[in-house]
């Protein structure tokens, strides 16, 4: 098993640099995973003709092999680029899967009571993604298994891969940036922050590499040798 940095993600607004609004457009950090002949793509997070260069540039391979996508949340900045990557599987946890869900089909109904056709068209095509969406098995392939680190997202979900003297979180908003790390933080504004708060120590218990959602892979500061 080997895995890379495909694409370093940021933030729309750095709460840790003391950015108050959104001053560029966010994107997730896109980890390419290999192991037994699986090809998987995590958080394809810039537009799809951008990653599909990202990935050849890193890698030397196209978009078609990509064999599987995995999401570690539904929201947009992970999964910009899914359509370069359509003959992949797409892969999400059961929860974020089953809570985005049903809170989809409520702002259909409400935007197509309100007569929103545009945001009826956007909504519904959002509900097309999540459909295609797998659930995954506990252990996608040898080395790499699910590891759910719910609360900025109801069902946030990372994977755990696992070599010989060390393992590697690719840890989704759980872990969103190398500062948050440092000062023991979680983003503001997620779904239960205290459920965040524990995904976010369990994380920091268990990897020896953390990649966050939105900055480049770091070493757990807490395994550093003194």
């Amino acid at each position: 098993m080997d895995f890379r940095i495909i694409s370093i993600g940021a933030l729309s607004g750095h709460e840790l640099w003391g950015e108050k609004s959104a001053t560029r457009t966010a994107h997730a950090t896109t980890t390419l995973i290999r192991s037994n002949g699986r090809v998987i793509l995590v958080d394809p997070g810039l537009p799809p003709d951008v990653i599909a260069a990202r990935l050849k540039e890193r890698t030397g391979l196209n978009a078609a092999d990509v064999t599987d996508v995995f999401l570690t949340n539904f929201r947009p900045a992970h999964r910009w680029g899914l359509a370069a990557f359509s003959n992949a599987r797409w892969m999400i946890s059961e929860m974020e899967r089953e809570v985005v869900g049903t809170r989809l089909i409520g702002r259909l109904r409400d935007a197509e009571t309100e007569g929103a056709d545009d945001m009826v068209k956007l909504i519904t095509e959002d509900i097309a993604i999540l459909q295609r969406c797998e659930v995954p098995p506990d252990r996608i392939v040898d080395q790499v298994d699910l590891f759910p680190l719910p609360g900025f997202t109801p069902g946030n979900c990372g994977l755990l891969l696992l070599q010989t003297n060390s393992t590697t979180l690719v840890a989704g908003d759980a872990v969103p940036t190398v500062e948050h790390v440092e000062q023991g933080q979680v983003m503001r504004g997620g779904f239960d922050l205290d459920q965040a708060r524990e995904s976010f120590m369990e994380a920091i218990e268990i990897a020896d590499v953390i990649i966050p959602g939105h900055d480049n892979l770091l070493l757990n500061p807490t395994r550093r040798p003194m």
